[in-house]
């Protein structure tokens, strides 16, 4: 049965893991780009349906790309740590 430890360990072996960390690390920030773009987008053409609402509906859209900015770096930071070795560090943690 594989664990994640195993797993890692096969993908760190092959090269596997820096490439899936590279593409976790892009994909995280395309769809940030994406994400923001739609959030963008979708406030402006409220902003025009309705003017009067422009500071709750700015408010709003500040807040939620954000979010999204936050959970981006985040995966980006992941993705940079999966990049440098920290599956050593969890294997190296865990008695054999």
């Amino acid at each position: 049965m594989f664990d994640l430890i195993t797993l890692a360990e096969v993908a760190q072996n092959y090269g596997a893991g820096v490439g899936f960390a590279v593409m976790g690390g892009g994909l995280a920030a395309i769809g940030a780009g994406i994400g923001i773009g739609k959030i963008g987008g979708s406030s402006v053409e409220s902003m025009a349906r309705q003017p009067e609402a422009t500071g709750d509906i700015r408010g709003a859209m500040i807040l939620s790309a954000a979010l999204v900015e936050g959970v981006a770096l985040f995966a980006v930071a992941v993705a940079f740590l999966a990049n440098n070795g920290i599956f050593k560090v969890i294997h190296a943690g865990i008695p054999s």
